[in-house]
């Protein structure tokens, strides 16, 4: 797929591959790969885990790489906050991709694109009444002012053009397809609801850029 002029994604290069084993991940060991030429300059890297076996040459959606585009969340990644579902999504992705293979670009787009110290702004307006989204505008910014086209761009350099991706994030899938990125299969996350995050979910699902909470947890397929 090739994607319009005004999308077209740079080309980015990897810079090193180096080898860790992640106790967030059974154990398994992994590749923290970074690069070069990125268009937006962040230090964004990719965790990728091999295939537990060889699998055959595609032939299907199912065959595709599982992949996850995670966005930086220093609250909830680092210090478990309770107050968002990102820690529980990337233990939920680790666990996925240790045993199935697979990508997880860890992006530095801390707080939907606007920056830790905004967002902590932003909570600020959030316990004065104001939703996720609401908080960001407040502020004067965008309400969501992720671009995956960097991430596009990561998945290009590592070779890969197909992909099923795990999210419950439709724009993450509209902005790679449109990347040019084949989005073969797209895998919803469980739901991470606590009694700190329901509003905060509950905003995201009313605003499109989630699925519905309402429905059982979903397996991924090997």
């Amino acid at each position: 797929m090739t994607p319009p002029a005004h999308l077209a994604t740079p080309t980015a290069t990897v810079r090193a591959r180096v080898p860790v084993t992640l106790g967030r991940a059974q154990g398994r060991t992994a590749e923290l790969v970074t690069f070069q030429g990125l268009s937006d300059e962040g230090e964004h890297v990719a965790c990728v885990f091999p295939e537990p076996e060889p699998v055959p040459e595609p032939a299907s959606g199912r065959a595709a790489p599982l992949v996850r585009l995670h966005s930086e969340c220093l609250t909830g990644d680092v210090f478990g906050s309770t107050r968002c579902d990102c820690g529980p999504q990337l233990k939920e992705a680790l666990s996925l991709l240790a045993r199935h293979g697979g990508v997880l670009l860890y992006l530095r787009q801390e707080g939907r694109g606007i920056g830790l110290y905004n967002k902590l702004d932003g909570y600020v307006l959030q316990d004065e009444g104001a939703d996720t989204f609401e908080a960001n505008r407040l502020l004067g910014r965008g309400a969501d002012e992720r671009d995956y086209g960097t991430a596009a761009a990561m998945l290009r350099a590592l070779g890969l053009h197909r992909v099923r991706l795990l999210t419950n994030n439709p724009d993450k899938v509209a902005q790679l397809r449109a990347h040019g990125v084949d989005v073969a299969e797209s895998l919803p996350t469980a739901v991470h609801r606590t009694p700190d995050n329901t509003a905060y979910l509950e905003a995201k699902a009313r605003s499109g850029h989630h699925l519905l909470l309402d429905r059982p947890d979903p397996e991924v397929p090997a």
